[in-house]
């Protein structure tokens, strides 16, 4: 499995494309990588070394595992790649519970950083909502063992379980102060990919306000319904709220720029052993009309094409903090002895031939919201002040 970004738990997993996080189904296995006869003698003789010298004994598994990442923390040391990880069997395990798509969970999406995730969205009815859990704050510990370090695929499925069943997260506070110990009760959790309403500027013009959560498959569809729905209500402009959407489906982020984008190249991908390729707007978008497109440092991976096709065509204004800066792709290739290597394979490029791996997208109007403040949004207080320019200046335009 080919992925982008992931992060989430819940129904609300932020899984990237597989590109953010899911390009394409594992086309290979890896073997050999346990296999003896194989094994540069060197690793061999200090392996056995060990086994017979150390003063406790060592079982040859352990080291075999122990061997696996350090080669994948040197990769990544070696490269910049954030985005690598070994998964041991017990890992893969739930990996591949976390990627089933039926699950449940607390209601959160998340991104990985070093301390354990980020919450990057808390999602409302849910568990995680009664807690009072907030946007920012950092998740370090689950049921007592650190998270740090562990694939975000890996800790998120730990926090998953069955409905009714408890979990213990520790949670830094995004607004300052002590760590805290925060039991949740685990439920079913729906996540409509797409959300929308009719919302009013303050001088009392219609606009549409979107929420776009993940690309999941069919989530185009669903975007392309809403914003066609909310424009024959009369809303005369578009904010797309994608904070905190880490990512989905490569072929989403390409049908739902192709809402917007009539023609031309949406992103491209360059792997050293796929070689390269191009993703064309496949045509029938919608009348231009004022967008805005309001991210923060979890718009990663799938929504970043969005955003970056968005802006290259100059159909949207970009409001918020700058974006992640997914860039690269990964694919969960097995490896025959057991557990997986979610290995980055290549990188991709927006609609301008820009790598955003490490930069991310800047916005051109920054707006962040201060959880010290009482006021609840402030990022989308500025990006409707933003729009209601825009639909002011529209008429001098034309």
């Amino acid at each position: 499995m080919s992925r982008a970004d992931r992060g989430g738990f819940g129904s609300g997993v932020v899984t990237g494309l597989v590109i953010g996080l899911v390009i394409a189904a594992a086309i290979g296995v890896l073997t050999g990588v346990i296999n003896q006869e194989d094994d540069d003698p060197t690793v061999l003789d200090a392996q056995e070394t060990i086994e017979a010298n150390y003063f406790e004994e060592v079982e040859r598994a352990e080291l075999d595992e122990a061997s696996i990442s350090g080669m994948v923390r040197e990769i990544k040391k070696r490269y910049d790649d954030r985005f690598s990880h070994y998964f041991t069997a017990d890992q893969l395990k739930l990996f591949e519970a976390a990627t089933s798509g039926s699950f449940s969970g607390v209601g959160l999406t998340v991104s990985e950083i070093p301390k354990g995730l980020r919450i990057a969205a808390v999602l409302p009815e849910t568990p995680a909502e009664e807690a009072e859990l907030e946007e920012g704050d950092v998740i370090t510990d689950v049921d007592g063992k650190s998270i740090a370090g562990v694939p975000s695929d890996v800790s998120t499925a730990r926090i998953k379980g069955p409905p009714g069943t408890a979990v213990e997260l520790r949670v830094v506070p995004a607004a300052g102060g002590p760590a805290e110990e925060v039991t949740l009760e685990r439920a079913d959790v729906r996540v409509p990919a797409v959300d929308g309403e009719i919302r009013r500027t303050e001088d009392g013009r219609d606009i549409a306000y979107v929420r776009f959560a993940t690309f999941s498959q069919g989530s185009h569809g669903e975007l392309r319904e809403t914003v066609d729905r909310l424009y024959r209500r009369g809303a005369e402009g578009l904010i797309i709220d994608l904070r905190g959407n880490g990512g989905g489906l490569l072929n989403e982020a390409v049908l739902s720029s192709s809402i917007f984008v009539e023609d031309g190249e949406v992103v491209s991908t360059r792997s050293r052993t796929r070689g390269e390729r191009s993703y064309e707007a496949v045509g029938d978008a919608i009348d231009p009309r004022p967008t805005v497109i309001l991210v923060n440092r979890d718009t990663a991976s799938a929504s970043e094409i969005l955003t970056a096709a968005l802006e290259v065509y100059d159909l949207a204004e970009v409001v918020g903090t700058r974006t992640f800066g997914k860039g690269t792709f990964q694919e969960v290739l097995p490896l025959e002895a057991g557990g997986a290597l979610d290995l980055t394979i290549g990188q991709y490029l927006t609609a301008d031939g820009t790598s955003l791996a490490g930069k991310g997208i800047p916005p051109d109007v920054r707006v962040e919201d201060d959880p010290k403040t009482e006021r609840e949004d402030e990022a989308y207080d500025r990006a409707a002040a933003v729009l209601a320019d825009e639909l002011d200046a529209e008429p001098a335009s034309q």
